[in-house]
């Protein structure tokens, strides 16, 4: 088995690799660390190693861990990457740095109220869902324009960008034409005036294409602890 530091090693000059090659500084993409399934003492030897980015995909489990870990590093980010339900917004509010899905306007309000609540300007990104499968969450690229509009009215949320989740493809350039629509509807929106500098996109299979096409965020789990379940990270 690939020790962990070797993983991040690997995953590391990948990324860099393909920021050279699409003429960016590696230093301007960002890993995050996929630790859906993974245990406490397993993230503690990435934090050793120099981990700092985390990403969860369940409110419950996340805080376990971040209970747990709270601590430990002060520098420690918890991403929520996964598909956030309304009545976990409190929840997540107050566990995580940055919320990668933000998809729907009520979620938005909810996120917007918890927030002021905390008092605390929430970091977030919108999930945009570019596919037809109906496993995938996100706001429709048609409805993403009054999404954004009302997001960035909120006073007690940040946006950051964009995010989406495509696909899944034996051959990792066909999630290519994904990647390039997502870029295309940041570039698009802040030709309108809004700042949206991070595009959250890639995985473990895909990532080197997702930062040929522009990713500043790449969610990344079965590519640093290994195989945990069946579902793609």
């Amino acid at each position: 088995m690939t020790s962990l530091i070797e993983a991040i090693k690997t995953i590391y000059r990948r990324m860099s690799s393909a920021a050279i090659r699409s003429g960016r500084d590696p230093y301007e993409i960002k890993l995050v660390a996929v630790t859906k399934n993974v245990g406490v003492d397993r993230i503690l030897e990435a934090v050793e190693w120099g981990l700092r980015i985390f990403g969860e995909n369940r409110v419950q489990e996340a805080d376990q861990k971040i209970s747990n870990l709270k601590s430990h590093d002060s520098r420690i980010e918890w991403h929520m990457i996964g598909h956030l339900q309304k009545n976990k917004a409190k929840t997540a509010v107050r566990l995580f740095d940055v919320i990668h899905s933000l998809d729907s306007a009520g979620l938005a309000s909810e996120m917007n109220a918890c927030a002021e609540k905390e008092g605390r300007i929430q970091q977030v990104l919108i999930q945009v869902k570019l596919s037809a499968e109906e496993s995938k969450h996100g706001v429709s690229r048609d409805n993403l324009a009054d999404l954004l509009k009302t997001v960035s009215g909120m006073k007690h949320l940040n946006l950051r960008g964009l995010m989406t989740i495509p696909p899944y493809y034996e051959d990792p350039e066909n999630t290519r034409p994904y990647f390039r629509e997502l870029r295309k509807l940041r570039d698009d929106a802040e030709k309108q005036g809004y700042r949206l500098p991070e595009l959250s996109m890639g995985m473990t299979h895909d990532y080197e294409i997702a930062i040929l096409e522009g990713a500043t965020m790449v969610r990344i789990g079965t590519g640093i602890f290994g195989e945990r379940d069946k579902e793609e990270t």
